[in-house]
């Protein structure tokens, strides 16, 4: 079972050399977590006791990123790219890769590899998704920054564009779908969170925050709250609460700073627990730095704000 760390909260710790794992998902059904790894591409499986073993492994993947349990329960999605920190990246794909692929979850076999590079012109970067009730999946482009829309026949096509997304570096990454019909998108090189209307996609409205969120990552749904994922030095998980349909938000509560991560970047649910995955990037940016092999997915216990 998972441990519980001094302070706390349950930790699982599993050991994959050179992961360096972006993404997480949570398998309601099988109680287990999946985890991507931008630096080798290869989708793994972790129980609640860590023990970590490959689900899907190809070079051809070069990273991956986020990733979702599709709601058919069978099938895992994840998106692909060539960012930054694969260790097979190759000049034909840097930048350029953008594909949403999925993976039979009984028999870990690729089912569908969809290539989204050719939408708009530019460089890419596949970074996270969400699926809708009808099980069409929405895919950020961090690079070319536009939001895609992978409908449920895998025929892909832009969905939501706006000047409001342009920013230097990364850009649009984690993404939600809420019940109520709309996207909620956080921009990691503009530190907000924009919501798009779903019936008119045209309709891009900044949500109004007393704080910005350098380096927001990962967005999660947990009841009528936004779990935040933060990186970029400050390296916390945020939730936040609103009023009016995320017109406005206000953070609720934080992880204290005695949650140590080195590069939180995405989350999952586990009923009512958030689970945290630490990517670790911030050691992969260090030079004469040995490959790691020990990770740990955190539970965000939050502390009222």
């Amino acid at each position: 079972m998972a441990c519980i760390a001094s302070h706390g909260q349950k930790t699982v710790r599993f050991e994959a050399a050179e992961l360096y794992p972006e993404g997480i998902a949570f398998d309601a059904k099988e109680k287990v977590f999946y985890v991507s790894s931008a630096r080798l591409g290869t989708i793994g499986r972790v129980t609640a006791d860590g023990k970590y073993k490959a689900l899907y492994t190809d070079k051809g993947l070069k990273s991956s990123y986020g990733m979702k349990v599709h709601p058919d329960g069978k099938r895992l999605f994840a998106c692909v790219a060539d960012a930054n920190y694969s260790k097979f990246s190759e000049p034909a794909t840097y930048r350029s890769m953008a594909r949403l692929i999925s993976i039979d979850l009984k028999t870990g076999r690729k089912l569908s590899d969809v290539d989204l590079s050719q939408l708009v012109p530019g460089k890419h970067f596949a970074n996270d998704l969400a699926f809708d009730k009808e099980g069409n999946a929405y895919v950020t482009d961090s690079f070319s920054n536009v939001v895609y829309k992978v409908a449920v026949d895998n025929k892909a096509a832009v969905f939501a564009s706006s000047e409001l997304f342009r920013t230097e570096g990364a850009g649009l990454n984690g993404i939600v779908v809420h019940p109520d019909g709309y996207l909620l998108v956080a921009s990691s090189g503009r530190g907000c969170i924009f919501k798009i209307d779903m019936e008119n996609p045209q309709d891009v409205q900044m949500v109004k925050v007393e704080q910005f969120f350098p380096g927001a990552d990962g967005l999660l749904l947990e009841g009528s709250h936004l779990v935040l994922v933060q990186n970029g030095g400050v390296n916390k998980t945020f939730k936040l609460e609103s009023t009016d349909d995320f017109k406005t938000a206000r953070p609720v509560g934080a992880t204290a700073a005695s949650q140590l991560f080195g590069f939180p970047s995405t989350a999952a649910l586990e009923g009512k627990t958030v689970w945290v995955i630490d990517a670790k990037f911030n050691h992969l940016k260090e030079k004469n730095s040995v490959p790691l092999k020990d990770f740990v997915i955190t539970e965000a216990v939050f502390k009222p704000l």
